[in-house]
């Protein structure tokens, strides 16, 4: 299942300090409605990222009913991505 949507970059200072793109609402139902099937465990959902001419493997992470993609720093440097920045994702789910 692909998904494509922009959304804005923002940091989370939490334990560990990563940055996100939050899932828009109408997929994250589409992803709920099939996490049972893909999820390895705590509601960790395994996905292919497309950011510009980067491309990685990771899980998306729930948070707040929805769903949050990690933007690993060497995507961040790659694609000259700054904070606030509106970002261009392309997700393709349990890959």
């Amino acid at each position: 299942m692909e998904f494509a949507f922009a959304g804005e970059l923002w940091f989370w200072r939490g334990p560990a300090p990563w940055h996100f793109v939050s899932v828009p609402a109408d997929a994250c139902e589409v992803i709920k409605d099939i996490s049972s099937a893909v999820t390895y465990g705590w509601g960790m959902i395994p996905v292919t990222v497309r950011v510009g001419g980067s491309e990685w493997t990771t899980s998306l992470w729930p948070k707040d009913g929805g769903y949050i993609v990690p933007i690993k720093k060497w995507v961040q440097v790659a694609e000259g991505l700054d904070l606030d920045d509106v970002v261009d994702v392309e997700l393709t789910v349990g890959a």
